[in-house]
């Protein structure tokens, strides 16, 4: 499990305000809320990429704010995470870039490490494009590959910043579809930020709404849907009218 307890964040003004929420093991969480209110923050947060100014950020049971740099580098072997812009690495084909974690954070024999590319390249319907230059894949194609890069090392807790960002939507509900998927059959626990609400909320399990650096709803996706609060739903919904 993930709990976030009470954590607050302040650069030139607060990012984050006494957050605390709940992400079940298994969960397939959406952290959702308008630009600017803390989401990929607290994202970083969770994997001690960025240290909260108060609060505690608890996974199974270890809290990740009172960590030094050698506990965070054993720590950060139960994640994978796929960052906004992909961060694939221009100058490596696909299937380096996806065997990068493997090489970079465990001594695994090469036939072991072409083999778990091969079978992610399979999982993401890319099969045999372990020589393919990065530069020419399209955004869905790239999308795929940082998936397969982030779940390369069967970690069991997954974040994902903006997965269907700049796609268009078929190709944004077939990410978020692959990502359900691969959360399914891991039975891994993930945390997901994103802007694409339809789409989003066709997978998860749980959402968190952050309006102004706070937490102002924390529920299932159906609770989200029917929720009275009027920031919420004029969120979801797209309304033109309420606080946001």
């Amino acid at each position: 499990m993930i709990r976030i307890e009470h954590v607050s964040k302040t650069y030139a003004q607060p990012v984050l305000r006494d957050v605390t929420f709940d992400v079940p093991d298994g969960c397939l969480y959406g952290l959702i809320g308008p630009g600017a209110s803390g989401k990929s923050v607290l994202l970083k947060s969770i994997v001690g990429l960025i240290k909260p100014d108060s609060g505690a950020i608890l996974v199974d049971g270890e809290d990740v704010t009172k960590m030094d740099d050698l506990q965070l580098g054993k720590f950060r072997l139960k994640f994978g995470m796929l960052f906004q812009n992909n961060a694939l690495f221009d100058y490596m084909p696909v299937g380096d870039n996806i065997a990068f974690p493997l090489r970079r954070l465990y001594d695994l024999p090469e036939d072991e490490i072409q083999a778990r590319v091969a079978e992610r390249l399979q999982r993401m319907a890319l099969a045999g494009f372990e020589a393919r230059a990065v530069g020419g894949l399209s955004g869905g194609q790239k999308k795929r590959i940082g998936v397969a890069r982030a779940t390369v090392t069967r970690a069991p807790i997954i974040l994902y910043d903006e997965p269907a960002a700049g796609l268009d939507p078929v190709t944004s509900q077939k990410i978020f579809n692959l990502l359900r998927d691969e959360q399914r059959a891991a039975n891994a626990t993930v945390v997901m930020v994103s802007s694409d609400i339809d789409r989003l909320l066709t997978v998860t399990d749980r959402v968190g709404m952050l309006y102004k650096g706070r937490l102002i709803f924390d529920g299932t996706t159906e609770e989200a849907k029917t929720s009275q609060n009027p920031a919420v739903r004029q969120f979801i919904y797209g309304l033109d009218e309420g606080p946001l």
